[in-house]
């Protein structure tokens, strides 16, 4: 069944007029849709929802498989004060999307850094997070989560993902995952990343394993992961030493 903005508002209750919700039946992506309307003067607290997106994008050029009924796929539009550091907004984020679903039934999460949601040790969801050019203060905040995998999904992307359940009702949690963003968002605005650290780290789906690191500006390293400090960068530990990784892709190591 389709998205409503009315039962999404009706769950979200007196928070509902924080949000002005949009929902298209099909987009190219919702962050560029998003993107475009903060140009234009959109207000914070803007959602865009999507039934079909037909060039959904990840992190790092990758495309994100969403049919009609197989996912929740929106984009937020949040407004900081100018000079507010988005260090680790993207990792502040999944701590908000593991609570609405823990909260809404659909189970259990883990956070893989940057910006991935395990179910299970499998991929239920991601998240991308990009800036206003020119505004570093305006973020778009793009979530997608499978609630069934896609027939048209890859063999081998399709045995690495995990889905919530074709059963769960996408109104709850799109006002789940809402309400959560918002309370998030809040301390992120107030206090940065450091607030919810802790809460990130005990969500952490890998801590203290040996990782490979993937960089996007080097070549790949390996180490012990020793999760994230207070500005999201990932603390590797290889050869004795802790470094700071502030981009890249990190994947178990086989032992």
């Amino acid at each position: 069944m389709p998205a409503s903005i009315a039962a999404i508002a009706a769950r979200l209750g007196a928070l509902a007029c924080r949000f002005d919700i949009d929902i298209l039946s099909r987009c190219d992506s919702t962050n560029a849709v998003l993107l475009s309307r903060a140009e234009a003067g959109a207000p914070g607290g803007t959602v865009v929802i999507a039934e079909e997106q037909t060039a959904g994008r990840g992190r790092r050029g990758r495309s994100w498989f969403a049919s009609p009924g197989d996912s929740l796929t929106f984009s937020l539009l949040w407004r900081f004060a100018p000079g507010t550091p988005p260090a680790g907004l993207s990792l502040a984020a999944g701590v908000a999307v593991g609570r609405a679903l823990a909260q809404s039934g659909a189970g259990e999460t883990l956070l893989k850094w940057p910006n991935d949601i395990l179910k299970e040790g499998r991929k239920l969801g991601g998240i991308l997070v990009e800036l206003l050019p020119g505004a570093p203060h305006v973020a778009v905040i793009g979530i997608g989560l499978n609630l069934r995998l896609p027939a048209a999904m890859p063999a081998d992307v399709r045995a690495a993902s995990a889905a919530i359940g074709a059963g769960s009702d996408a109104d709850v949690l799109y006002a789940a995952v809402l309400g959560e963003l918002l309370a998030t968002l809040e301390t992120f605005a107030a206090a940065g990343f450091a607030a919810i650290r802790a809460e990130w780290m005990a969500r952490h789906a890998w801590p203290n394993a040996k990782v490979i690191l993937s960089s996007d500006f080097g070549p790949s390293g390996e180490g012990i992961c020793r999760g994230v400090d207070s500005d999201g960068a990932l603390l590797l530990e290889a050869d004795g030493r802790i470094e700071r990784i502030l981009s890249g892709e990190v994947s178990l190591r086989a032992v």
